[in-house]
């Protein structure tokens, strides 16, 4: 199996995208195929890393941040992300990874590979660390006004994902809203409980904003709009709190000493905050596997985003969705627009 990768998308591409690849491919003895220039590309590369682990397609073209997704991509065929899809398409690549444009990425995921049957709209399922391991959110940027069952078809790939990547039995599916009886939220959120309640997951009703990172709730589920601004603001307490701390510690001797003495436990601190170490986030829906970065994205990020998309492959995370959308029936059969 062959995992393609964006090299021309992200901030710090190609030269983070291309080292990162090469460390993947190292790492976890995976074969990976480099979409873009070549030119390029090849800058980044030494000799022996093209020993038979690392493979290059080009790709002149690049979407940019700032171009309307769905038309660069139908105007773009020769763009980095439109060149990636194509393989994962054609069975050349076994998935693809990208830290470009969401909206690109997504745009192409949906032409070129289409949605799986039974799946209005694919979501994207973030990742945020919690005091028992992890919690998954979703969706976490795609679609920003979501009605009823378009959440419901998120609880149900987010339970998926849960339980095929991160080996959990049963995951516990929550509801974010701002109150944990069955009768807080808006309009969508009271409509939405009951198709939830009648999935066949394992729903636990409504969950609250700090529910996330208690471990309370294995899988969240709101729409994009709210779980975008949710991880951001994540990522950026995060890093204040860090910049916060080395300020603290700064002004006092003590404080020095004692950091040095706790550096091992800083440090395991910290791993468990930083978004690189949990690569990318899957675009669930899709038929194929699609892994989405954060735009700046190093090297790190990336070889752990190409972990992620291994997995999902190995995991047969697509086959899973479609026979769950496929068998479940729910009040009539109400999993998707149509009664």
């Amino acid at each position: 199996m062959k995992i393609a990768v964006d090299a021309m998308g992200g901030d710090y591409a190609p030269r983070e995208i291309v080292k990162g690849s090469v460390q993947a491919a190292a790492e976890y003895g995976l074969p990976v195929i480099l979409v873009g220039d070549e030119k390029l590309i090849r800058k980044e590369l030494n000799v022996r890393d093209l020993d038979g682990m690392i493979s290059i397609v080009h790709a002149p073209e690049v979407i940019g941040m700032r171009e309307h997704p769905a038309v660069a991509v139908r105007r773009k065929k020769d763009s980095s992300i439109v060149r990636a899809t194509q393989l994962v398409k054609e069975g050349e690549a076994g998935a693809l990874v990208s830290a470009g444009s969401t909206g690109a990425a997504m745009a192409s995921a949906l032409l070129g590979l289409g949605r799986i049957k039974g799946i209005d709209r694919p979501a994207i399922a973030g990742v945020l660390p919690s005091e028992q391991g992890l919690t998954v959110i979703l969706d976490a940027g795609a679609n920003v006004d979501c009605k009823p069952h378009h959440l419901l078809q998120f609880g149900i790939m987010g339970y998926l994902y849960a339980k095929k990547i991160f080996g959990l039995d049963n995951p516990r599916v929550g509801l974010l809203s701002n109150g944990e009886e069955d009768t807080k939220g808006n309009e969508t959120t009271l409509s939405v409980y009951p198709l939830l309640s009648k999935a066949g997951i394992n729903f636990i009703g409504n969950v609250e904003g700090r529910d996330i990172f208690t471990g309370n709730v294995d899988v969240v589920v709101c729409d994009g709009f709210i779980g975008n601004i949710v991880l951001k603001a994540c990522e950026g307490l995060a890093s204040s709190l860090f910049r916060m701390m080395r300020e603290e510690i700064s002004r006092s001797f003590m404080a020095m000493i004692g950091t040095v003495l706790a550096e091992p436990a800083l440090r395991g601190f910290r791993k468990r905050l930083d978004y690189a170490e949990y690569g990318g986030a899957p675009l669930l829906g899709v038929n194929g596997i699609s892994i989405i970065c954060h735009g700046s994205s190093t090297a790190k990020a990336v070889k752990n985003a190409v972990r992620v998309a291994r997995e999902s492959v190995d995991n047969c995370l697509v086959d899973a969705i479609r026979d769950s959308i496929e068998n479940l029936k729910i009040g009539g059969g109400f999993v998707n627009g149509a009664d």
